[in-house]
């Protein structure tokens, strides 16, 4: 907690500027606020830079985005590029809701439906959510029920390592990942073999997502 309100401080007047950034070149708030699934699937509020149109999931419901996506604002498609768009959440951190390490939070709707082709996703909620972790360092965005799977089971080894070395280690490649170091030079740094991560078969899934999500699955029984 400590740590997370040094780097508000810090971010601080990056946050105020892609704020000010997002109200001038988009009409609507430059905040917004989503539901997602905390510790022991307790629900939590967490808050990011809006990066898309406002409303733009009013016709469509919940969906992944995809490369190009129209409804991502050319200033919100820098912010996510250099991942400021996610900042807001060490406030999160301060609060208790999240810690600055552990597997990313995912909205209630999505683990519901995604539980449905891994049974075992709902283990992600025995730790406390994190504003960067061991899949996020080491996968790109969903895009797929296939990448969802590989990061489960990056966040499951997570979980069996969990050690303060090991949080360390995350945070500090975490800015490699920010300017798209290779994923295997980091794993290696982080002493991870991504060689072993699976793709479940016979899984089909709708587009991907990050401000919001909709998973249609279909899997062999």
């Amino acid at each position: 907690m400590l740590l997370s309100a040094a780097l508000l401080c810090l971010s601080c007047p990056a946050m105020l500027l892609a704020m000010l950034a997002v109200r001038i070149t988009s009409p609507g708030p430059a905040l917004y606020f989503q539901e997602r699934l905390g510790l022991r699937g307790r629900r939590i509020m967490i808050c990011k830079i809006r990066t898309m149109t406002l409303n733009c999931e009013r016709e469509s419901g919940a969906v992944w985005s995809t490369p190009g996506d129209p409804r991502v604002t050319p200033i919100g498609r820098f912010l996510r590029r250099v991942h400021l768009d996610e900042l807001p959440q060490l406030v999160n951190v301060l609060r208790g809701d999240m810690s600055l390490v552990g597997p990313r939070p995912e909205r209630p709707e999505i683990v519901a439906q995604i539980e449905r082709a891994l049974p075992h996703y709902r283990r992600r909620l025995e730790v406390r959510p994190g504003l960067t972790g061991l899949a996020q360092v080491l996968q790109p965005p969903d895009t797929d029920l296939g990448s969802v799977q590989r990061k489960l089971e990056l966040d499951l080894q997570y979980m069996e390592q969990e050690s303060w070395i090991m949080d360390v280690k995350i945070l500090l490649a975490t800015p490699l990942h920010m300017i798209n170091y290779p994923s295997r030079s980091i794993a290696r740094f982080l002493q991870v073999s991504l060689d072993d991560l699976d793709a479940p078969a016979s899984l089909a899934v709708s587009d991907s997502a990050s401000d919001g999500v909709h998973v249609q699955a279909t899997y062999a029984s």
